[in-house]
């Protein structure tokens, strides 16, 4: 099998960037395995998915490998991987082996696996610092007391062993947060195969037909257009379900009158698209339905008007809070001024969770979402260009006490994916319709 076209400079560049900020912080040597094989049941495995620090500082693939980068005198990056195994191949697939893959992704050095636990003891000794995926991964927090150990062994000699450690995780997602050209363009393609199978969702739901049944539209969609994998489990709620803020696609009967909620996207490279969409399931909204879509749909367009550069992580919720309060203070919902229902956090009977989180390589994607400030003390992260996020404003009604029955059991939530641009953000899972005419169009048609 010959090795795919690929370019791996951008995973080399990486590596060179966190080995400049291990420099910048005095030197050391960093440690990072990819994420191990999972066995499903008996002698089923789970579909392999790579680490995705692992993966965004190699490129490479295949499990059971080890990235090594020492940051000193002479920077060095250097794989361990499975050694070439023709008999393995026939059941497995092709594999690289340490020569192919030391030359394709640009490593300095390329080991076979089996030489790890011999040379990593040797590869620490004269650092004072380590760097590694700290309490994150039971496979190195299994050999490194042997490792440093060994490292330890030759004191007498002269050369020390580490005796800091440092959470190389905090480290690669300070670069993570903010996308590369490259990346956006993935997570464009993400974001445009996630909004096709929304589309094919709204197009095939009709009263009558299963949850599971719309799940299994979305994820043709999905691996039709080459997406590898869902980026997390799908959401389809059918009437209560949608006010159950992680359900899962199960067997309920989608019936006249209600709505559907799918909160859904794909993976595509390694990159997460996410979209939620709330419509009918007979394609036309209700009064009270259509009430409460519009003011979610109002409060999401003034989320995204205020996720700019310079913007605090928390003015996008802010702006959303606002206006769902007011929503729910116009439908009877709440009662009071719109500042003492949000001051006493009222709302949050009915939309309870954040307006949005980072994505990139994981749907809930790596990053502070606070920063030191000046005085000191924590704030609210600004929004730099590049970064990327969810906007995800929603309203959730269960039945209860004082609570207009017409409202029961809506629940409704509308998702896009955003990139900072510098001067505003851009909406890149729009693809699929959010306004209530359009969705009811679509659906007609």
């Amino acid at each position: 099998m010959p090795i795919p076209a690929q370019d791996t400079a951008p995973f080399a560049a990486r590596r060179r960037r966190v080995m400049d900020l291990m420099r910048a912080a005095g030197g050391g040597i960093a440690i990072l395995p990819t994420a191990p094989e999972t066995i499903r049941n008996l002698d089923s495995d789970y579909p392999f998915r790579h680490d995705s620090d692992f993966y965004y500082l190699t490129g490479f693939p295949e499990p059971e490998a080890w990235l090594v980068l020492v940051a000193g005198d002479t920077d060095k990056s250097i794989l361990f991987c499975r050694s070439k195994h023709p008999e393995r191949e026939i059941w497995d697939g092709y594999r690289y082996g340490p020569e192919a893959a030391g030359e394709h992704f640009r490593f300095d050095e390329s080991y076979p696996l089996d030489e790890l636990d011999k040379a990593i003891p040797e590869l620490l000794a004269g650092h004072t610092d380590l760097y590694a995926p700290l309490a994150s991964c039971r496979l190195l927090d299994d050999k490194l007391p042997a490792w440093l150990a060994g490292a330890r062994m030759r004191a007498r000699a002269g050369v020390h062993a580490p005796v800091r450690q440092h959470d190389l995780r905090a480290l690669v997602a300070s670069l993570r947060l903010v996308k590369e050209p490259g990346e956006i363009a993935l997570m464009r393609r993400a974001g445009q195969i996630s909004a096709a199978g929304h589309v094919r969702a709204m197009r095939a739901t009709r009263p009558g037909l299963h949850e599971y049944e719309i799940e299994a539209e979305l994820l043709y969609e999905f691996r039709r257009h080459g997406a590898q994998a869902v980026a997390y489990n799908s959401i389809v709620a059918a009437g209560a379900n949608a006010c159950v803020l992680h359900y899962r696609a199960g067997d309920t009967v989608m019936r006249d009158g209600e709505l559907l909620l799918i909160d859904a996207g794909c993976e595509y490279d390694s990159y997460a698209g996410d979209i939620t969409r709330t419509f009918p399931v007979n394609g036309r909204y209700s009064g009270p339905q259509r009430e409460l879509y519009d003011v979610t749909v109002a409060a999401q367009a003034a989320a995204a008007a205020a996720t700019r550069p310079g913007a605090r992580w928390n003015e996008p919720h802010d702006a959303a809070v606002r206006v769902l309060a007011q929503g729910m203070l116009d439908a009877g919902l709440l009662q009071g001024s719109l500042d003492g229902v949000i001051e006493s956090n009222q709302y949050t009977r009915f939309y309870m969770h954040r307006t949005g989180h980072w994505l990139g390589m994981d749907v809930h994607d790596v990053g502070d979402y606070r920063e030191d400030d000046e005085e000191g003390g924590r704030d609210w992260r600004r929004l730099d260009p590049g970064m990327a996020l969810t906007i995800e404003p929603g309203i959730y009604v269960r039945p209860g006490e004082g609570v207009p029955e017409a409202y029961w059991n809506i629940g409704i939530r509308t998702e896009d994916d955003a990139i900072v641009t510098d001067s505003g953000c851009e909406l890149i899972t729009r693809d699929v319709p959010v306004q209530a005419d359009e969705i009811e169009a679509l659906m007609r048609g």
